[in-house]
């Protein structure tokens, strides 16, 4: 992406172009984050994030954010920060896409991608 070309980006588009359930595509970036798309299926592992909040806007479908101490049911629209080291399982029990806004990539190990989801695709990051 060029810092000085102004681009829209479709999300639907970007999110459609995805090959990988729980992985995550950069699609901009501004004011020192990132904003990457992603979609889900089933659900990820338990996990947690010690070094950065995880933020998440749904874009399609429905995502649950299974946490400790209860569920948080998302639709599309609604935005969830979840605090840094709170562990916590997104689950969609059909094809759910969303925003993800953050710092940096979350590894595919600290973001309890799931060995099913791995799948060889060239869009998948």
């Amino acid at each position: 992406m060029e810092d000085d070309v102004l681009e829209k980006v479709s999300l639907s588009q970007e999110t459609g172009r995805l090959g990988e359930f729980w992985s995550q595509r950069v699609v901009g970036q501004g004011n020192g984050v990132l904003f990457k798309v992603a979609k889900g299926i089933g659900s990820t592992n338990w996990h947690s994030h010690p070094d950065q909040e995880e933020i998440f806007v749904l874009l399609e479908g429905e995502l649950t954010v299974q946490l400790r101490d209860g569920d948080v049911d998302l639709t599309p629209g609604d935005l969830l920060v979840i605090p840094r080291g709170v562990e916590h399982c997104p689950r969609a029990d059909a094809e759910a896409r969303f925003l993800l806004i953050g710092p940096e990539i979350t590894s595919n190990e600290a973001g309890g991608k799931p060995e099913w989801s791995y799948a060889a695709s060239p869009d998948a990051e």
